[in-house]
């Protein structure tokens, strides 16, 4: 068999990050939607959305129950800054699919909230992009942000292979991805919620994204490369998939043994 190259791609930005940075980890506590909670910690001046949610519907800020999931101290200037927790895979939130944001809600105070938390949660990780459900909040947003300071930590190669280039920081809420073309390829993907392992994945190298912006305004997305797999990955989780549900056999490994060979029969990397 030939060599298989074992490029470090992954969603998460710093190449090399599971090696040579040890990031604390938290616990979240166990969020079931099923059950009216209340968060502690922050305040919203709206119910954020009905706990009854199991499959997608409209989110309305007039719902009387609030999801509950772990908090901790932020990031930023001298003031202490709450934000949620990224939830871990297991907490049913991120294995059901979840609702469409009402447009006319876009603009309230909650929805807004929820998505500068997820744009502070995603860059504090860090991470190149972030579902609502990962902070407990069984909404159809996804934030994604890929810049020239996190393509710097990966090897060139790798960038080069992943089709990876920077783009601006992208909210949409209620995204409805469709395939462009068939071309697809295999790579090492993370998740924010599924810390210290990687697996391989095999994605398509083109899509359209269309959906709402923070502000209710139509948009669309034309992506390839990375940018693509990036966006498939969050509406995944909108769909209480997670990567590992895709992941090609065989190929699922620790962070630290990520530059091992693949084993024998398994795809090589790259364009298939």
């Amino acid at each position: 068999m030939g060599t298989v190259p074992r490029f470090s791609l992954r969603l998460l930005p710093i190449a090399i990050a599971g090696k040579c940075i040890k990031t604390a980890t938290t616990s979240p506590a166990l969020l079931d939607i099923r059950f009216p909670l209340t968060r502690s910690g922050i305040s919203y001046s709206k119910p954020l959305f009905n706990s009854s949610f199991t499959t997608p519907r409209g989110f309305s800020s007039a719902s009387s129950s609030v999801a509950k999931a772990g908090w901790f101290l932020g990031i930023g200037d001298n003031k202490k800054v709450s934000l949620p927790d990224i939830v871990k895979a297991g907490d049913p939130v991120l294995h059901e699919p979840a609702g469409e944001v009402v447009p006319d809600e876009i603009k309230s105070e909650s929805i807004q909230k929820i998505i500068d938390d997820m744009i502070m949660v995603m860059r504090k990780a860090p991470g190149v992009g972030l579902a609502a459900p990962q902070i407990g909040i069984p909404l159809r947003i996804i934030v994604l942000e890929d810049t020239k300071e996190y393509i710097s930590f990966a090897r060139k190669e790798e960038t080069k292979a992943q089709d990876r280039r920077p783009f601006d920081l992208l909210v949409i809420l209620n995204p409805i991805l469709t395939k462009k073309s068939n071309r697809t390829a295999l790579f090492f993907e993370g998740c924010l919620s599924v810390n210290g392992f990687r697996a391989a994945v095999n994605r398509y190298l083109d899509v359209e994204v269309t959906g709402l912006d923070r502000n209710g305004k139509p948009i669309k997305i034309d992506a390839s490369g990375w940018q693509a797999r990036i966006l498939q990955h969050e509406c995944d989780h909108l769909d209480g998939t997670l990567y590992v549900d895709k992941m090609t056999p065989r190929t699922f490994r620790t962070v630290e043994n990520l530059d091992l060979p693949l084993a024998r029969g398994c795809p090589k990397f790259g364009v298939q």
